[in-house]
């Protein structure tokens, strides 16, 4: 099994739109108070299939291929044995900090615990889960669920020893995440990876170019597109964007493996550890946003589904409300560690408002 390494660095302040593919007309229209673009898009030539439609979004035959991560089904089944399940060792090593434990459940599966330096990055964590739910790409991260240590309770009474020697104080929250076997590391595609490298100005890559490339690498720019997207709204700096940040110590950074980035067995990509995301993130906005606003804006060509659920979120300016709903609806524990601040859930609505004028800009192209 591959260890869970914590954040790395990386760092380049200068963009340009990586995936922007050009629509063949564009036409505006009003609909209920919401501004909506129509895009007709140049038809492909008949003996190749485009993996663009409509201009900026990934076919659906593409699509299709993508690897389908952690079904709905599998993750629910997994977070409730995980809950009734008593944990039958802990191990050093494996999960990230030395604080975290590999821990051997009684039903006979695996999971990271997670101890955070402090509640909010174990909050950062479940909430960031819970909101690539809301933006349906949950499949994506492995199942995460909430637990309290006790040591005399009956979760944690088999391994009352090895918590003296942890150091977790009594009372905490810890996080459960699954997990997963033969991962493997991922360095970022060409267009961020090399590009970024060299030092040079990251270009556009054109529908072309796209066409061009091999399956295998498109259904991994799928995956891209989503994580991009997904670490923008959550603010996470401890995956690419660390990465693109140490660039200014390290220039072959971007050509080793992604912070807290794995690859499955089947060529899914698997996003790790998001403690970052959200509260700890929100906090260094400052710091961070030079490198993931930019970075989001490299992105051109998304998810069709991913882009209709940012729009329905900026029309309904729903984002907190809706993550908070589901937050409280699947994680039993979740007052033991609250929920946004109003200043946070503003920020996150936000963030989905500049994701959705992009994603608006990249048809307007």
């Amino acid at each position: 099994p591959a260890a869970r390494g914590e954040s790395g660095g990386g760092g380049q302040k200068t963009f340009r739109t990586l995936l922007a593919v050009p629509a063949a007309a564009t036409d505006r229209e009003e609909r209920d108070g919401e501004e909506r673009l129509a895009v007709t898009a140049s038809r492909p030539p008949a003996d190749t299939v485009s993996p663009v439609e409509r201009g900026i979004f990934w076919s659906r035959e593409l699509e299709e291929q993508v690897p389908p991560g952690f079904a709905a089904e599998e993750a629910a089944a997994w977070l409730s044995a995980a809950r009734a399940a008593r944990v039958a060792s802990l191990e050093r090593g494996g999960c990230g900090r030395s604080s975290n434990r590999l821990a051997r459940l009684s039903d006979g599966s695996r999971a990271c615990v997670r101890y955070g330096i402090n509640p909010e990055q174990i909050q950062g964590e479940a909430l960031s889960y819970h909101l690539a739910g809301v933006l349906g790409m949950q499949e994506r991260l492995p199942p995460m669920v909430l637990a309290l240590v006790e040591a005399r309770g009956r979760q944690w009474e088999p391994v009352r020893e090895e918590l003296r020697g942890s150091h977790w104080a009594e009372g905490a929250v810890v996080s459960l995440t699954r997990w997963v076997d033969n991962l493997t590391a991922v360095v970022a595609p060409a267009p961020w990876g090399a590009e970024a490298s060299a030092g040079r100005r990251l270009q556009p890559l054109s529908a072309g170019e796209l066409v061009g490339l091999p399956p295998s690498q498109l259904v991994e720019l799928v995956q891209w597109s989503d994580l991009i997207l997904f670490d923008y709204l959550t603010a996470n700096f401890d995956r690419l964007v660390s990465n693109l940040f140490s660039l200014q110590w390290d220039p072959r950074v971007m050509r080793r493996a992604t912070s807290n980035l794995l690859r499955a067995p089947d060529g899914g990509l698997v996003f790790m550890d998001n403690e970052a995301g959200l509260v700890h993130g929100y906090r260094l906005l400052a710091m961070w946003d030079p490198y993931n606003e930019p970075l989001l804006r490299s992105v051109c060509v998304f998810r069709e589904g991913t882009a209709r659920r940012v729009a329905e979120l900026h029309r309904r300016r729903s984002a907190a409300a809706e993550l908070r709903r589901r937050y409280r609806a699947r994680e039993p524990l979740w007052a033991r560690l609250g929920f946004l601040s109003e200043r946070q859930a503003e920020l996150l609505q936000a963030r989905v408002d500049f994701v959705h004028r992009h994603i608006a800009h990249c048809r307007a192209q």
